[in-house]
């Protein structure tokens, strides 16, 4: 596909791909700075679940999550204008999130040493060695177990676990979004492998892709917010 520079360039992209939900980053931003919802909406989709994810590691409880995510979405189209594409909409709204969810963080609670993680003395067992997938939980209930015991690690590690092992960022993209030196990404993400392992069995793994979701109809309801907000604010479609 030749691209073309200005908005001649989104409105032949857009031509030529008429279904959104497969543009690319560069292109739907490109529309939303010229107000269109369908554009933000399909932003939103697309990153809910990342973002979502990475606040609740950080607030470990499904409503504060949910709020720091719409606010960072709130936060980002607001001021889309100042989005110079220095690094990629990926990278600059993961790291508005984040920061919504640290300020929060530090809001609701008090300061908490970082270095020294204590686990619950709580066990979750599995089945015996003699290991049948056939009598084993379903998906679903292997999945919840999963997030009891990501749930358990130290907010600081479970941060860079999720961030690292169930989104599949890089040390480098970590580290940045948590203000941290790569080495200590590294010792961060060894730990919490460490406490997983002494909590699951190495076969619970497969379900991580799986943990946390935020889609369907909960998906819908935050783009359908965000959009409200961004309309309230004056920010509507351009004619």
């Amino acid at each position: 596909m030749r691209r073309v520079k200005g908005d001649r360039a989104v409105n032949m992209l857009v031509s030529v791909q008429p279904n959104l939900s497969a543009a690319s980053d560069e292109v739907l931003v490109a529309l939303a700075r010229q107000r269109d919802e369908a554009a933000v909406r399909v932003l939103v989709r697309r990153y809910n679940r990342r973002l979502y994810r990475i606040a609740r590691s950080v607030l470990g409880n499904d409503a504060e999550a949910e709020d720091a995510v719409q606010e960072a979405h709130i936060n980002a189209f607001a001021a889309l204008d100042r989005f110079r594409g220095d690094s990629s909409f990926a990278t600059w709204i993961t790291r508005i999130a984040v920061n919504a969810a640290l300020a929060r963080a530090r809001r609701k609670r008090p300061t908490v040493p970082l270095d020294e993680p204590r686990m619950s003395a709580r066990v979750i067992a599995f089945p015996s060695t003699e290991f049948n997938p056939e009598q084993t939980m379903a998906q679903s209930q292997v999945r919840v177990l999963l997030e009891q015991v990501v749930e358990e690690l130290p907010a600081p590690f479970r941060t860079v676990f999720v961030m690292r092992d169930v989104e599949g960022m890089s040390v480098e993209e970590t580290a940045q979004h948590l203000a941290l030196k790569p080495a200590t990404v590294k010792t961060r993400l060894h730990r919490a492998r460490r406490m997983m392992r002494e909590a699951l069995a190495e076969r619970a793994a497969s379900t991580l892709p799986e943990l946390f979701p935020f889609a369907g109809a909960r998906c819908e309801r935050m783009a359908d917010h965000v959009i409200a907000v961004l309309r309230a604010r004056g920010w509507g479609k351009a004619g």
